[in-house]
């Protein structure tokens, strides 16, 4: 039997409850795949940082470093200042244990509403990979004569060939494996940002007329990527994009998928510890009221299962939650409208893995 140890951080909010629910799933499938899980938890979040002052301690990056994976419930709370959580923890996560890809299914599965008039969930089935650790959320660059009529702020766009290189031969990588289009579109604003634009598109090239062949490349401007994802989202498979233009355009692919109930990421080290999450937030007024929907925390489950290198239970997770969908016993995506509660919808899939 093949065991995980995984590190488990509840966070904020609803985040306990969703997650919970994803464990619930884990286990539920692991007796079926020959899988064990360890789980320890870890209470970073918003009232540890209230009672203490911390968000996460450099000595929590060396513990935490030594999990197969991280699995978090959702980082945000009401009585702390916006971007102190965030920074303090969830960025602080991602450069320390270099995640340098965020990977972003976006999949419509059925009887999910979708705001795009008559798009199927055959239309919608594509995977955002976005730069993770570079560009300008970096924060190089600074500010000066703050607060007067002459202030002045910079904050610099930096990437280098290596960073570049490497985030894109994993998508490269993740468009063979995936094998269902065979296309890799890469979505930036070369036109405009000639420099780091002109690195991407040449490095998109090269490693693809190099070593993969078989890919079609294709590219799009992050303006255009819009539209054309509202439009014609069945054109996409695989989107390789910087960090910034990435973080935007995973938001609006989690709306047409039918919103951040159903979404779910990964921040991604292919050779280290990778950290997985519902996209949704911790929506602080849901919370302990059963309401929440938990689907988002449980297709993170799954994906880290595919990342841990145990591709048929991810799958059995991914089809779990398409029969559960495809029923229509749950009736929405939405807190409070889906036809039962948090903790009945994580019954509901674990049932159909036992």
């Amino acid at each position: 039997m093949k065991a995980f140890n995984i590190a488990l951080v509840p966070g904020d909010g609803t985040g306990p409850e969703v997650l919970k629910e994803g464990i619930k799933v884990l286990e539920a499938l692991a007796p079926r795949y020959g899988i064990k899980f360890n789980f320890e938890s870890f209470d970073f979040g918003g009232e540890r940082y209230k009672r203490t002052g911390e968000t996460l301690p450099d000595s929590a990056i060396d513990e935490l470093g030594k999990f197969d994976s991280i699995f978090l419930g959702a980082i945000g709370h009401p009585d702390v200042k916006p971007g102190v959580l965030e920074l303090g923890i969830l960025l602080k996560l991602r450069f320390a244990l270099d995640q340098y890809i965020n990977l972003r299914p976006v999949k419509l599965y059925p009887n999910v509403d979708t705001p795009l008039k008559d798009k199927k969930p055959q239309d919608i089935d594509f995977v955002v990979i976005r730069e993770n650790t570079g560009g300008i959320y970096t924060g190089m660059g600074g500010a000066s004569m703050v607060g007067t009529q002459q202030e002045i702020a910079t904050q610099l766009m930096v990437y280098s060939r290596p960073v570049v290189e490497r985030c894109i031969r994993y998508a490269y990588d993740y468009t063979r494996k995936r094998n269902r289009k065979n296309t890799l579109t890469l979505v930036h604003k070369c036109n405009v940002l000639t420099h780091t634009g002109d690195l991407w598109v040449r490095t998109h090239k090269e490693v693809g007329d190099t070593d993969y062949p078989e890919i079609k490349q294709d590219y799009n401007h992050v303006d255009a990527c819009t539209m054309w994802m509202v439009k014609s989202p069945e054109f996409y498979d695989v989107i390789v994009t910087e960090n910034l233009f990435g973080d935007i355009i995973t938001d609006l692919g989690a709306m047409i998928q039918g919103g951040m109930g159903i979404a779910a990421g990964g921040n991604v080290n292919p050779d280290g510890v990778s950290m997985f999450e519902p996209i949704g937030g911790s929506a602080p007024k849901y919370t302990g009221q059963n309401v929440i929907n938990p689907l988002a925390a449980i297709c993170a489950g799954g994906m880290m299962l595919d990342v841990l290198g145990e591709s048929d239970a991810a799958a059995a997770v991914d089809n779990a939650v398409h029969q559960a969908l495809a029923s229509g016993k749950i009736k929405s995506m939405s807190a409070g409208r889906m036809g039962m509660g948090t903790t009945e919808v994580g019954d509901f899939v674990a049932s159909l893995l036992a």
